[in-house]
């Protein structure tokens, strides 16, 4: 078994954890399908979840079971995790994009001869990786079962992250650090986007000298120009211009777990209206920051945002961070907590952020973040890049 980022004990607690809130809800058996989340139980980490796969947790069995494609289970489940050999089980090849069978058609038919197929059984009804036909056919194999709707139950408990999870994250901070420096290195007047896409990309994944740099779970986000204002657009091969202002949100992964960043750039002489923006975003970032602490909720942190932005008459309507940590493409965000108006989630050592309070105008944009951890007694930085505009 190759070496896993955690002991065995340690999932066997996040499993304990699970369960409880499987209890609670009156869940009896427990269908993953987030490849963060069967990681999470059970260590499992490969890019094979454009197949299906399922991750079973029930409340009568002391270990998971993993179901997936017969070159992923044991080629893969078997020697990558803790999971015993009998608790692996393996579709044949002809389930694979066909439209005659469907993995859930054999998964179904594990589950009852497990004896599971009249329980309760919960699953993860708005994962990017549950299809409509997975459901479908999921009820159709296991017409007895009664499902029930288990979307980010396990989300919600690896939100509040072990300190070995932490130690993770501080290097993906160092990795982002990197990562950063090495696009706003490349980026020059008549540069490709696609060139400093290229070195960031190269950072990310060499990471230190002293450990490397996993795939990111979103590429690079380099929105320049008047399209700024377009936070989620990536790169193309035209070249930087003088005066232009872009941002880059990139983030550093170690072991699948993740560290954001985002930093505005100007290339030679910007404009006033950009550095107050600029200027007043670094405030109310720092503002929020400041008001992190256990017993403080998501939305009291944006308030400290929206106090800054309303003595200077800006207003903004989406959230300003989330909750992020382990994951795969195509998000580091974890889906649970939110930095907005209205989310009463309270803050609890451990829980860890990236706090993104971009101001997207209809031709420009400014976009300053930092990831945190929630401390005993405030927060910590995982990245120590500077906070502010860059002109070069």
């Amino acid at each position: 078994m190759m070496r896993m980022p955690f002991t065995k004990a340690e999932y066997l607690e996040r499993l304990s954890k699970v369960k409880a809130s499987m209890s609670e809800k009156g869940i009896d058996v427990l269908l993953i399908t987030d490849p963060a989340n069967m990681n999470y139980v059970i260590g499992y980490d490969a890019w094979s979840f454009y197949v299906h796969q399922i991750v079973v947790v029930t409340l009568d069995d002391e270990m998971p079971r993993f179901i997936g494609r017969y070159m992923d289970a044991f080629c893969g489940a078997v020697k990558t995790t803790y999971l015993e050999k009998d608790h692996v089980h393996a579709y044949s090849d002809d389930h694979v994009q066909s439209t005659i069978k469907h993995p859930m058609d054999y998964m179904a038919k594990v589950l009852t001869e497990l004896g599971y197929d009249k329980k309760r059984i919960g699953v993860e009804m708005d994962a990017y990786w549950f299809t409509a036909m997975a459901y479908e056919r999921l009820k159709v194999g296991l017409p007895n079962a009664q499902f029930v709707n288990a979307h980010n139950l396990v989300n919600w408990v690896k939100i509040i992250k072990s300190d070995a999870e932490i130690e993770l994250m501080r290097k993906a901070g160092k990795i982002v650090d990197l990562a950063m420096k090495a696009g706003i290195d490349a980026l020059d007047v008549g540069v490709r986007q696609c060139d400093v896409a290229a070195a960031i990309l190269h950072a990310q994944t060499v990471g230190t000298p002293e450990f490397g740099g996993d795939y990111i779970a979103i590429e690079p986000l380099m929105p320049a120009g008047e399209t700024a204002g377009a936070p989620h657009l990536t790169w193309d091969d035209s070249r930087y211009t003088t005066g232009t202002t872009m941002y880059i949100e990139i983030a550093g992964a170690y072991k699948r777990y993740h560290c954001p960043m985002c930093r505005t750039i100007s290339l030679g002489e910007t404009s006033k209206q950009v550095e107050d923006v600029a200027k007043i975003t670094v405030e109310g970032l720092n503002a929020a920051l400041e008001t992190v602490k256990p017993g403080v909720t998501c939305e009291e942190v944006e308030a400290a945002w929206r106090n800054v932005l309303s003595k200077y008459g800006y207003a903004k309507e989406s959230r300003i961070g989330y909750s992020t940590g382990l994951n795969y493409p195509p998000d580091w965000g974890e889906h649970t907590a939110s930095l907005r108006p209205g989310d009463k989630t309270v803050l609890q050592p451990n829980m860890t952020f990236h706090c993104i309070p971009g101001m997207y105008f209809d031709d420009f944009g400014v976009s300053i973040s930092q990831c945190i951890r929630v401390t005993e007694n405030g927060h910590e930085e995982f990245a120590k890049y500077p906070k502010e505009l860059v002109i070069k």
